[in-house]
């Protein structure tokens, strides 16, 4: 993989965990389904407007609409408000940290998946390590009977799961031009969510400018803009090396969190985070190449 690959990865990593600082800055005025509803709804128009600017003919077929739409409201709109929705009782870094988590929650679908990649013992044993880094983050709220902390982290393993599902449903669609899957799909997530977080949580009120710089950026940067370049380079550097961008996005969210939100992160959190790191290299096959390489 070349420099400008390496670049790019690194750069959508970085992006990505700059949304869970949004997604704090956004949940001091409103609800998580406001949350979700700004990002896939800024997301939509920012991905139309790549549309037009590329020329890029308009599907016309009512039942792919209606496939892509729901499909967007598991993939975007569902984990979308869980994220913030947890992040009222977890740091910013902390909940990039389980969302590191599904590449593994991913593996455990796509093995019972009707037509799935069959997971290997080295991904299992990657899943195991995973799930046990996952349990030493949980760790300082069990022993103090933290019952919200732990409905936060279960909330972020939640928005895992549909991103796992989603991602076993997407491959169903690879006909699908990538700019015109992005703006369909985040337009059926913005039309089912923008309902619901008006009649649960009211019309939004945001009266501070960060309030509103946050939910651009998490709409245009690291939704519109990172699908552009994702949904490109994929293909180009194969799902392995673009894993990698689950490495760099608790990095980025734990150091802005720590600087910029002054959020707490305990000793312990970041040996979680180094363990749930382990399970990721067993998972991408990493460590049995170097195994493999050693016993060579």
């Amino acid at each position: 993989m070349n420099l400008r690959d390496w670049a790019w990865i690194v750069l959508l990593g970085a992006i990505w965990g700059c949304s869970f600082i949004f997604n704090a800055v956004l949940i001091r005025e409103i609800g998580p389904l406001w949350v979700s509803s700004l990002r896939v709804g800024i997301g939509a128009l920012g991905c139309w407007a790549v549309m037009a600017a590329l020329r890029k003919p308009i599907p016309r077929a009512p039942g792919l609409w209606l496939q892509l739409g729901a499909l967007g409201i598991l993939a975007y709109a569902i984990p979308f408000a869980l994220f913030p929705l947890a992040q009222a009782h977890l740091a910013s870094g902390i909940a990039a940290i389980i969302n590191a988590l599904t590449p593994m929650v991913t593996a455990i679908v796509s093995h019972f998946w009707i037509g799935g990649e069959k997971a290997t013992r080295t991904k299992f044993i990657g899943v195991a390590v995973g799930f046990a880094g996952a349990f030493i983050l949980v760790s300082p709220a069990l022993g103090s009977g933290g019952a919200s902390q732990l409905w936060a982290v279960a909330a972020c393993l939640g928005a895992t799961l549909c991103y796992a599902l989603s991602l076993n449903i997407t491959r169903s669609f690879k006909h699908v031009e990538p700019t015109v899957f992005a703006a369909i799909a985040l337009t059926g997530a913005a039309l089912a969510s923008v309902p619901i977080a008006i009649l649960v949580e009211g019309p939004p009120v945001m009266t501070r400018p960060e309030s509103w710089g946050a939910a651009l950026a998490i709409g245009l940067l690291s939704t519109a803009f990172t699908f552009q370049i994702m949904y490109r380079i994929l293909p180009r550097v194969g799902a392995t090396n673009f894993a990698t961008t689950t490495f760099i996005a608790p990095i980025s969210a734990l150091v802005l969190g720590v600087t910029l939100l002054g959020e707490t992160i305990l000793p312990i959190q970041i040996l979680g985070m180094l363990v749930i790191f382990l399970g990721l290299l067993f998972i991408d096959g990493r460590i049995r190449r170097l195994w493999r390489r050693a016993a060579a």
